[in-house]
C-alpha cells in the first residue's frame, strides 16, 4: 500500500512540474533568404527583480553592409563600423567597411523595460549574397540597471544564454518567423533550397519540438509507474489466493 501511494505522489509529481520559461533575447523573423532586404526585430526581455535594462550591445556577423535602425523612445543608438580588408563593389560604389556593433543606451524616462516586459530595436539590413545555409548569430551583452551583464554569446540553442540567430535559406525564399527556440531555429546542415511554397526543411521543424519531447518523457514515466503497481497488485493478489 505504501509503495503504491509513493508511486502515485510520484506520477502526480511528475505532472505538476512547471516547464521552465525563460525569456532570452531574439530576432524576428528567424529565417531570412540571402539577398533579401529584410526588417528585424532584436527582441530583448528584462528578467531581473528590482532592475531595468540600460544597454543593449548587439555584435554583427560579417557581411552586413548598411544596416538602417528606428528610432526607440527613450533609446539612443550608436552604429560602429570596423574596416574591410578589401573594398566591396555595390550598386553606389565601392564599399570599404561593414557594421561591426550596434549599441543602444537607455536614456529615459521612456521605454524603460523593467522586469517581465521587453522592448523591440528594429533594423533594416540586407541579408548577405553568401550566407545561405547558415546560421548568422548575432551575439549580444545586456547590461541592467543594478551592474549585473548577461552574455547573449553560447552558440548552442540548449545553454542558458545562447546568442540570438537568424536562419539564411536560399535566394527567392520566404521572410518568416519559424516557431520554437526564441533564439532561433537551428540551421540546415546544408545550405537550402527552400522557395516559397516548399516544405519547411525538417531541421527547422525539430527546433520547436521541445514541447513534444518533454509530453513523450511523461508519458513514459506514468506508462512504467503504472506497470510498477499493476505488478504489485497481482503480486499482492496472489499471496492473499
Amino acid at each position: 500500500m505504501n509503495a503504491n501511494k509513493f508511486a502515485l505522489l510520484v506520477a502526480l509529481g511528475a505532472l505538476a512540474a512547471p516547464a521552465a520559461a525563460e525569456a532570452h533575447i531574439s530576432l524576428h523573423p528567424n529565417t531570412v533568404p540571402a539577398g533579401a532586404f529584410a526588417t528585424l526585430d532584436v527582441r530583448v526581455p528584462g528578467e531581473q527583480e528590482g532592475a531595468f535594462v540600460k544597454k543593449v550591445d548587439v555584435l554583427f556577423p560579417a557581411g552586413f553592409i548598411g544596416v538602417d535602425y528606428e528610432n526607440v523612445a527613450g533609446w539612443s543608438a550608436k552604429v560602429i563600423e570596423r574596416k574591410l580588408a578589401t573594398p566591396i563593389q555595390s550598386d553606389d560604389g565601392p564599399v570599404d567597411s561593414e557594421v561591426s556593433q550596434i549599441v543602444w543606451t537607455w536614456t529615459g524616462p521612456l521605454g524603460k523595460v523593467d522586469n517581465g516586459q521587453f522592448v523591440d530595436f528594429p533594423l533594416s539590413a540586407a541579408i548577405p549574397d553568401d550566407a545561405a545555409g547558415k546560421a548568422l548569430e548575432f551575439r549580444t551583452v545586456q547590461t541592467y540597471s543594478n551592474g549585473q551583464v548577461i552574455h547573449w554569446i553560447d552558440p548552442s540553442l540548449q545553454a542558458e544564454h545562447p546568442s540570438p540567430r537568424i536562419n539564411v535559406t536560399a535566394k527567392g525564399g520566404v521572410i518568416e518567423d519559424v516557431a520554437g527556440d526564441e533564439a532561433g531555429p537551428t540551421a540546415p546542415q546544408t545550405p537550402s533550397t527552400q522557395t516559397a511554397g516548399s516544405p519547411t526543411p525538417a531541421s527547422v521543424v525539430s527546433s520547436g519540438s521541445g514541447a513534444s519531447k518533454g509530453l513523450a518523457i511523461v508519458a513514459l514515466i506514468l506508462g512504467a509507474l503504472g506497470l510498477l503497481v499493476g505488478l504489485g497488485a497481482l503480486a499482492a493478489s496472489r499471496r492473499r489466493s
